[in-house]
């Protein structure tokens, strides 16, 4: 495979091939990074896509969009990126776990990483039972029974969303931390509260079945919510100084073209924030590939004027 390329793309979820996708088109070289499990898309359904009738799993969704970006000439290496600097004469430094690269510009697509409880066969249950985004899965659970487990606004959130679909909701927390007018709200609505719990064990067959707390309470559910927010994987991004939101550090900064603080760095998808949805990564992956590719054309033509 080559070494050198116009466009890198760190993660290949939903951004990050459409940032492919787009790049590509305007005449760019383009390499993208990643593992397709990875992506939070792949193991969860989708049926709020517009244009993409019926329910599709993200797994599908995915290997379109791969075989579709490698029918535009996108090159594709399944591996991660374990360390990003500045190239001595320009661009960027990519290091895998087997090769050395080079390129004009980065586009960072690779998510964020969401915070589970690490209970025993709590990864097996994605899509399954257990999610970490009421916004994204909610509408599977109508008229079902299901917990949510979080402390913060997030977690209220997700539980009162759910009162109005599910046929029963329980949250249960180790301490809600939220405002005054939250926690009436919270009251006033007919979710059951557990507080302070948390969850020892997961019980499931082939899906998930009921959650047991700490205090032996055993609560039959048909899904669990994690909702303890998201933590990006900020530390390649770190490394090249792009910034970071300034209140939490989880997400990085872009403008209206997804270009970060440092020339030639671009962002899109979840790891620029709320809300976490196939639909924003995919404009954001488009607006980033736009954007980079221009930006690769630009030093190219200036190249070429000094060379002559």
């Amino acid at each position: 495979m080559k070494t050198e390329y116009d466009i890198i793309i760190l993660g290949c979820g939903p951004a990050g091939l459409q940032a492919a996708i787009h790049s590509v088109r305007k005449r760019c070289s383009v390499l993208v990074l990643g593992k397709p499990e990875a992506s939070n898309l792949y193991k969860a359904h989708i049926e709020n896509y517009c244009c993409v009738e019926g329910v599709k799993t993200g797994k599908e969704l995915l290997e379109a969009g791969i075989k579709q970006a490698k029918g535009f000439g996108v090159d594709f290496l399944t591996e991660d990126a374990v360390k990003t600097e500045f190239g001595q004469s320009g661009g960027f430094k990519v290091e895998t776990e087997s090769h050395s690269l080079s390129c004009l510009a980065l586009i960072i697509a690779t998510g964020v990483s969401r915070k589970g409880l690490g209970l025993k066969g709590e990864k097996d249950l994605v899509g399954k039972g257990v999610s970490y985004c009421v916004d994204c899965d909610a509408n599977f659970y109508r008229d079902a029974k299901v917990a949510v487990f979080g402390n913060g606004s997030a977690a209220v959130h997700g539980a009162l969303t759910l009162k109005d679909i599910a046929s029963k909701v329980h949250l249960i927390t180790t301490g809600l931390d939220i405002s005054p007018t939250l926690k009436e709200t919270l009251d006033a609505s007919k979710v059951e509260v557990y507080s302070p719990r948390k969850i020892k064990e997961l019980e499931a067959d082939d899906s998930l079945k009921a959650v047991i707390l700490d205090d032996g309470t055993r609560l039959d559910v048909d899904g669990l919510f994690i909702e303890l927010g998201a933590k990006g994987a900020m530390e390649l991004a770190a490394f090249l100084g792009v910034q970071l939101d300034p209140e939490k550090f989880t997400h990085i900064v872009t403008d209206e073209n997804q270009a970060t603080n440092v020339p030639g760095i671009f962002a899109a998808g979840d790891i620029c924030g709320l809300p976490y949805q196939m639909a924003k990564a995919v404009g954001e992956g488009c607006v980033a590939g736009l954007s980079a590719g221009s930006y690769c054309q630009k030093l190219k033509r200036e190249a070429s004027k000094n060379d002559t």
